[in-house]
């Protein structure tokens, strides 16, 4: 089990990302939250290492058909015991 704060740059407002970020998290069992954050998406994403390591790929490449990623961070944390569900905040 892993947890990452990730943050995407680029066009990721307005074009469906969070929509498809929560749609991608579904599919690879990930748990946590999505929300715009000034000029950046910012995500919480916890879950199995190989599905997150997944998830993550598919997000960066641009989780909503119209967004175009331009850069991204990925920071590892803590594991967060709570966490039951994946949502858009």
């Amino acid at each position: 089990m892993q947890r990452k704060h990730i943050q995407v740059f680029g066009m990721v407002q307005g074009v469906g990302f969070r929509y498809y970020t929560e749609k991608i998290a579904r599919k690879y069992k990930i748990v946590g939250t999505v929300q715009n954050v000034d000029n950046f998406v910012d995500i919480y994403a916890q879950g199995e290492e190989q599905h997150l390591s997944q998830f993550i790929n598919a997000v960066t490449e641009g989780a909503s058909p119209a967004s175009h990623v331009e850069d991204f961070t990925i920071e590892t944390l803590n594991i967060d015991e709570s966490l039951e569900k994946f949502r858009t905040i």
